[in-house]
């Protein structure tokens, strides 16, 4: 009867032993949430999948959007561990009010261009914007998206703001904005360099890239935030993306990297696909 007993036991104890094990695995794997600018949806997608591939057990969460929304959302205390703004002068000013764990880090500087699904905005500029024939111009809204200040910033400088005012339709971010085209919506957009050069969008039109001489750097910086000053995950991953395939990606996706060539891109490596200005 004892032994009847005892066999019956050990499954149970097995089972309770099995459980302990894959909970503590469960308790030891990390897992992070990641506020990051449209911009990034396609290199950051590669990033991800690239560190997950070196750290399988660990969780990490990539949410899109707006810059300058993201920004709002971490002081009324969003639960982000990461925050990649599409504009470095946010993240400072996280750090300066005390929602960051240490200082910024610079990731990349990013460029506009010209991008549609049914012209060949390869052979346009700028001045093309004001023809009759072009009646809907997509461009990230300036208030709180980074893109769309810059956007503002270059037909500003080429004299262009006033004359196109009345064709612009604002996409809540880069990524929305660069939807409005793909979808017919409007006839161009000013989009990010890095959605051009995407798997989506490379085939269905061409670009032109807007000068960078015509509005300030795009220049590009992530936070670990306050909440996860103790994460170890948040802080494995802020390496990761200084290290070789994190920076391979983000180059191939068109960003200029801090330390390599300047906010204008002259000396951009080949094979990126920048047109010539």
């Amino acid at each position: 009867m004892l032994n009847m007993r005892l066999t019956k036991m050990i499954p149970i104890r097995f089972l309770v032993l099995l459980a302990a094990i894959t909970f503590s695995l469960v308790a030891e794997a990390g897992k992070i949430t990641i506020a990051a600018a449209s911009d990034l949806k396609f290199a950051m997608d590669e990033v991800v999948a690239a560190f997950n591939q070196a750290y399988p057990a660990e969780q990490v969460d990539v949410i899109y959007g707006s810059s300058g929304k993201f920004y709002a959302q971490i002081q009324n205390g969003a639960p982000y561990d990461l925050y990649f703004s599409a504009d470095i002068n946010y993240a400072k000013s996280l750090v300066d009010a005390g929602f960051a764990t240490g200082e910024v880090k610079p990731y990349a500087f990013g460029r506009i261009v010209l991008w549609s699904a049914t012209l060949d905005a390869s052979r346009m500029t700028l001045a093309d914007l004001s023809a009759d024939n072009i009646t809907r111009i997509a461009i990230a809204n300036p208030r709180h998206a980074p893109y769309g200040k810059r956007t503002e910033e270059a037909l500003r400088s080429s004299g262009l703001w006033n004359k196109v005012e009345a064709k612009l339709v604002f996409g809540e971010n880069i990524a929305h904005t660069a939807q409005f085209v793909e979808t017919g919506n409007a006839q161009v957009g000013v989009i990010a360099l890095a959605l051009a050069l995407s798997p989506q969008l490379a085939n269905q039109g061409g670009y032109w890239l807007i000068p960078a001489d015509l509005h300030q750097p795009l220049e590009q910086g992530f936070i670990i935030t306050r909440r996860a000053a103790d994460n170890a995950l948040a802080q494995e991953f802020a390496d990761y993306m200084s290290g070789t395939a994190a920076r391979a990606i983000m180059t191939n996706y068109g960003f200029i990297l801090p330390g390599e060539g300047d906010s204008r891109g002259e000396n951009q490596s080949p094979g990126v696909g920048l047109p010539p200005q």
